[in-house]
């Protein structure tokens, strides 16, 4: 019985089946986890949902902004992405089925030892203020109002927590740190437009959400994706796993219980 995460996804099926492979997964008494963005610019997005999908309790999946976005596609809040390759989603019979499923699914996966999330925690929350404004989104997202909040998510701001913050902001603070999140200011804000390598900035002004001293705590290992320009990451209480596998890098995937890791290059030929 093991534990496996893996990173962004992106609709690279052939990669994740691949490493399914070889780590012998078995759904009878493994589970998997996904860091979210199981969708958008790999070709079979639609293959990677019914799989995950179908594998019921034996994968658990937290939402990433591609996911997200795909229910505005799906809503016509906003037009599908050049080069976003989901189309088919929208043409496909089990369509309905399958975005009910995916609004459906969390933003923050906790385990016994580790936690689970698509971009990161906001520097000022700790594990339960997490939890909480989590549980939050989600009841709304699988709610009557979901349709709202997808149309209004879309912004930069609010930058910083507050317990104060009400409505659309706050969800849409809470969006923002689980799904889009990288860089934060020295005091905690989020910086929502630097995708650069942490290396290339300077860090008396940005520093990776991760990194910042006087961030709050969480007491598991945070395990997230998102950052595809970190190319993994392996610090003492923080992994990132997304290695760029849709850009031409690897899928990556973890072994929980012994920490070992698994690749699969990417199989699609790029220019």
């Amino acid at each position: 019985m093991a534990n496996y995460i893996v990173g962004d996804i992106q609709g690279c099926f052939d990669e994740l089946q691949q490493l399914l492979d070889i780590v012998q997964f078995d759904p009878a008494k493994d589970t998997i986890w996904f860091a979210g963005d199981l969708v958008a610019r790999g070709p079979k997005s639609l293959e990677t949902l019914r799989l995950v999908k179908s594998l019921g309790k034996s994968a658990v999946t937290v939402l990433g902004n591609h996911d997200l976005h795909l229910l505005a596609v799906g809503l016509g809040v906003h037009p599908l992405k050049k080069k976003d390759r989901t189309a088919n989603i929208f043409n496909a019979p089990d369509r309905d089925e399958l975005l009910n499923w995916l609004r459906h699914q969390p933003l923050i996966a906790e385990h016994e030892e580790f936690i689970v999330c698509h971009a990161g925690i906001s520097p000022q929350w700790d594990r339960k203020q997490a939890l909480s404004a989590a549980r939050e989104v989600e009841t709304i997202l699988q709610s009557n109002e979901w349709q709202w909040l997808i149309e209004e998510m879309y912004a930069n701001s609010p930058v910083l927590w507050q317990d104060s913050l009400s409505g659309i902001e706050r969800y849409r603070y809470t969006i923002n740190a689980f799904t889009r999140m990288r860089f934060c200011f020295p005091d905690g804000s989020l910086d929502m437009k630097c995708k650069l390598p942490p290396e290339e900035v300077d860090e008396k002004e940005l520093l990776p959400w991760f990194k910042l001293s006087n961030r709050q705590h969480c007491d598991k290992t945070i395990i997230f994706g998102h950052w595809a320009a970190l190319n993994g990451y392996h610090g003492k209480n923080f992994i990132g796993l997304d290695t760029g596998c849709v850009w031409g890098g690897e899928l990556t995937m973890l072994r929980w219980e012994d920490k070992q890791y698994f690749t699969q290059a990417s199989l699609e030929t790029r220019d």
